[in-house]
């Protein structure tokens, strides 16, 4: 066993719930090609399990299961929230009772429809904030991978020539992040505490309307002056 495959077994199993839409099952895919056990959650358990089979066929071996999202949450380590925005709270509530101790990594972005490509805050604050505050102290967030094109990621083998932003208020659940982007082939920065969640998650609107007008699907953020490796 290498060194990497063990760094990558150590985390024990990862949950992402919204593992069936493209952002969810792009990172799903690429922790489950890299080694980690993967389980991906959904609303119904039948729609998990049919994802979930289909991406082990894309990578030919077995790496991924679904699940409903409590069951999901409740077997993950480390619990990844990839939903739209108007399913965020409603996917908080389902999967809390599992939660405990854990850390939630949310790649939750607010957008104001049909205003995609405009910065948007909701009034009760950044999402991964929200997520803080509705779990509790028992449970350590960080926002991560919001700013990653999520077509680069559905290729296992693609390289993604983007960083990963993770703000959180503890460095050990951020550490968490910036591993598993590493992982996934990216480059993972700490960039704060959860707070400062509020410009990485303002970014992804800022990509929406550089695609547009670049007629592009991949643009992404990239950190300059840091030291390689």
């Amino acid at each position: 066993m290498t060194e990497s495959s063990s760094n990558v077994l150590s985390f024990g199993t990862i949950t992402v719930i919204g593992g069936t839409g493209k952002e969810g099952s792009g990172l799903a895919l690429r922790w489950a090609a890299a080694g980690l056990d993967v389980i991906i959650g959904s609303r119904q358990r039948e729609k998990g399990e049919r994802v979930a089979a289909e991406l082990n066929e894309r990578l030919g071996q077995d790496g991924i299961r679904g699940m409903d999202n409590l069951s999901a949450a409740e077997a993950g380590q480390v619990v990844v929230l990839s939903v739209p925005y108007a399913a965020h709270r409603d996917t908080l509530e389902q999967i809390a009772p599992g939660m405990a101790g854990k850390v939630l990594i949310d790649v939750t972005v607010p957008l104001n429809p049909p205003k995609v490509s405009q910065a948007y805050v909701p009034p009760e604050g950044p999402a991964a904030v929200q997520s803080q505050r509705f779990l509790g102290e028992d449970v350590q967030v960080v926002a991560a991978f919001q700013n990653v094109s999520a077509v680069h990621l559905a290729d296992a083998h693609h390289a993604v020539d983007c960083d990963v932003l993770v703000c959180g208020d503890s460095a050990e659940a951020r550490e968490v992040a910036v591993h598993l982007a590493e992982i996934a082939g990216m480059r993972g920065v700490h960039a704060g505490a959860l707070v400062n969640a509020v410009a990485v998650e303002s970014l992804t609107p800022l990509l929406i309307a550089v695609n547009r007008r670049y007629k592009i699907n991949n643009a992404g953020i990239r950190i300059t002056g840091m030291p390689e490796g």
